[in-house]
């Protein structure tokens, strides 16, 4: 097989990110057939359909999606080529300055409370360094999905507890441990017995067998799409909930925190990565940043375990 060239990984994130054969080229400044031809050398090249092409324009494959995936990849390995071979001639090495930018994937409360401190101790110390943070529901592939098609450099993710990293080939790590409470009404007398609110992200693969064995949890009346709004509507009267201590942080007035006994589910919270933009300097200071952060309560540190 012929290697593809930059150009036609370019044509590939294009086409996938635009739909349109048309609309890549006009991205990309140049002509229609000029795509076409790139996208069929990419197809002949790597023996597989990459696009379908029809009347609502051009959508992956599931085997172009992996293409597109890898392109984006090694796109961004070539866009910090050149600022860390510049960084090595002039000495900085890894102890340096970092500069350039930073991609990062992180659910909405890792991004709301864990990472402002993180990333200010990151531009205090590399100013040079530009996070662009995206938020993503960690549903599905997740933070972990973003990191694996190349639109990451890094995502923070939920973990389990001893499987493999969620999506195969990244490297993950452990941060903390977080348990879930019960979130209920204040002064509300029999908590225990109000609706259950749940929320979309809930990752109840990590509480179904406790969920299980809990004969006062009633099926859910109301289903929120975030977990800010879930627990709006808790903190309103309308019901309790099962969160994880992250979500809870910052709580609206009007909400209290149970603990769920000796033995509450938990799950894991740490980062994924690709191999080659784990050596990378701006993923290098991040994780190190990350790793000293200081943990609120509810969270404990877990032992650093490469999944």
């Amino acid at each position: 097989m012929t290697d593809l060239a930059p150009h036609e990984l370019r044509v590939l994130v294009a086409v996938d990110e635009e739909r349109s054969f048309t609309a890549a080229a006009a991205r990309l400044d140049t002509t229609q057939s000029a795509v076409s031809h790139a996208v069929r050398a990419c197809e002949r090249k790597l023996g597989a359909v990459l696009f379908e092409r029809g009347r609502h324009g051009a959508r992956p494959t599931e085997a172009g999606a992996r293409a597109v995936g890898y392109a984006r990849r090694i796109l961004r390995l070539l866009a910090v080529m050149g600022p860390e071979v510049r960084d090595a001639v002039a000495g900085a090495g890894a102890a340096g300055p970092v500069t350039g930018t930073l991609r990062i994937a992180a659910f909405r409360s890792a991004a709301a409370h864990l990472l402002p401190p993180v990333l200010a101790r990151l531009a205090a110390e590399h100013p040079g360094l530009t996070p662009h943070v995206r938020i993503v529901r960690e549903l599905g592939r997740g933070t972990a999905g973003e990191v694996a098609d190349g639109r990451a450099d890094l995502g923070l993710a939920t973990l389990d507890a001893g499987g493999p990293p969620p999506v195969p080939g990244l490297v993950a790590v452990r941060l903390y441990r977080e348990s879930y409470a019960l979130a209920h009404p204040q002064d509300h007398p029999e908590p225990r017995r109000l609706p259950l609110v749940d929320w979309a992200e809930n990752c109840d693969s990590y509480t179904r067998d406790w969920w299980q064995r809990q004969d006062w949890l009633p099926p859910a009346t109301v289903e929120a799409e975030d977990d800010t709004v879930a627990l709006s509507l808790v903190a309103q009267g309308l019901g309790m909930a099962v969160m994880p201590r992250t979500a809870l942080l910052g709580a609206p007035p009007g909400l209290a925190v149970t603990d769920l006994g000796p033995r509450p589910p938990s799950r894991f919270v740490g980062y994924v990565t690709t191999p080659e933009l784990a050596g990378t300097p701006g993923v290098r200071a991040l994780i190190r940043e990350l790793r000293e952060l200081p943990l609120p309560a509810g969270l404990s540190a877990a032992q650093s375990s490469t999944l």
